[in-house]
C-alpha cells in the first residue's frame, strides 16, 4: 500500500466511524503527511505498513530539528497513533509500531483569560448603530456565557435553541450533542438579533436554521470572528492576543474560580475527561492572595 492510498482510507476512517469535523480530519492528515515527508527524505523507499518503532523516533528526532515545539510534536504523534490503530483495525499491519513511542513531556501552558471587566469592554465596543452589531453583540454573549468552542456557534440551530427554558442543544467534537445553560444576558441579545434584525434578511437556500448568518445570508465563517474579536481588541486597546477560544477559557475559569462545580463545568465545556477541565483549577494569585488576606485568622 502506497502512502496517498493509507492517507485516503484513513481520512475515510476518521469521517465514517469517528465522526470527526472536517477540520479534525484535515489535522490528522497533515500529521501523516508529514511522516510520509520523513518517508522521502530517507536513502530507502518506505512504506506506510513497513514503518517500525525505530522509524517512528527517528521521525520525532526529525520533527524536533525542524523546530517544532513539544507540545506540537504531541499532537503530531496523537495522529500517528490513531493512523496506526487504524492500519491494525484494517489488517494492513500485524503489529503497531507506535504502540511503545512515548509522547515528549510538555509543560501545561495555562490558557490565556479575559477579566469580567474585558469582556464588558469588548462587547461595549461593538457600533450597534451597524447592520451585524445586533448579531457581533449576541456572538460575544453566546462566546462567552455558554463557553463554545467557534465551530460550535457556526454550526448553532435556531431549531437547537430552547431560550424559555434557558438551555441550548450544542453539537460538539464527534457529533455528541450537550445542553448548556444560557444565561439572561445572552438570552436578550440573541432575541434582539433574531426578532429584530435576522427576521428581515434574505436567507440562502438551506441555511434557514443556522443562528448566526453573514450579510449574503449564509452561516457565518470562522474566519470573521476571528477577525472581529482582533478589531474589538485592537479598538479597546487590549493588548493580549486574544481568540473566539479566550471566551471559551474565561467563561470556565470564572465558574471555577466562583466555586462551579468540576464535573458541572466538564459537561458545559463538553470535554470528555475530566483531566482536560482540570486546567481551569488554576486561580489567579491576585485572587488567591486576596482570598487568604480575607479569610485566614491570622491576617
Amino acid at each position: 500500500m502506497d502512502w496517498r492510498s493509507a492517507i485516503k482510507g484513513f481520512q475515510a476512517y476518521l469521517k465514517l466511524e469517528k465522526s470527526l469535523s472536517p477540520n479534525s480530519i484535515e489535522a490528522y492528515s497533515r500529521d501523516i503527511d508529514k511522516l510520509h515527508q520523513f518517508s522521502e527524505s530517507l536513502p530507502f523507499k518506505l512504506k506506510p505498513q513497513n514503518v517500525t518503532l525505530n522509524d517512528l523516533r527517528l521521525f520525532i528526532n526529525w520533527v524536533n530539528e525542524l523546530g517544532m515545539i513539544p507540545s506540537s510534536q504531541a499532537r503530531i504523534l496523537s495522529g500517528i497513533k490513531a493512523f496506526y490503530k487504524y492500519m491494525l483495525m484494517e489488517d494492513i499491519i500485524k503489529d503497531d509500531p507506535s504502540e511503545l513511542l512515548e509522547s515528549p513531556k510538555i509543560q501545561r501552558k495555562l490558557p490565556d483569560t479575559l477579566s469580567y471587566e474585558d469582556i464588558n469592554k469588548l462587547i461595549a465596543a461593538i457600533d450597534l448603530s451597524r447592520a451585524d452589531g445586533a448579531r457581533n453583540k449576541a456572538i460575544l454573549e453566546v462566546l462567552y456565557g455558554c463557553g463554545l468552542r467557534v465551530s460550535e456557534l457556526t454550526e448553532l440551530k435556531l431549531s437547537s435553541l430552547y431560550l424559555d427554558i434557558e438551555f441550548i442543544k450544542v453539537t460538539g467534537k464527534g457529533s455528541k450533542e450537550r445542553l448548556v445553560p444560557i444565561g439572561g444576558s445572552a438570552i436578550k441579545a440573541l432575541k434582539i438579533w433574531i426578532e429584530q434584525v435576522r427576521i428581515h434578511m434574505s436567507i440562502k437556500k438551506g441555511e434557514d436554521d443556522m443562528v448566526f448568518l453573514n450579510q449574503r445570508g449564509s452561516r457565518i465563517s470562522r474566519v470573521y470572528i476571528f477577525t472581529m474579536i482582533k478589531q474589538l481588541a485592537e479598538k479597546i486597546g487590549l493588548k493580549k492576543t486574544i481568540s473566539p477560544h479566550t471566551f471559551r477559557h474565561s467563561f470556565a475559569t470564572h465558574l471555577v474560580e466562583g466555586g462551579a462545580d468540576l464535573r458541572a463545568v466538564q459537561e458545559m465545556l463538553g470535554h470528555e475527561s475530566i483531566t482536560t477541565t482540570e486546567i481551569y483549577t488554576h486561580l489567579d494569585r491576585e485572587f488567591l492572595k486576596g482570598t487568604i488576606i480575607q479569610f485566614h485568622p491570622r491576617n
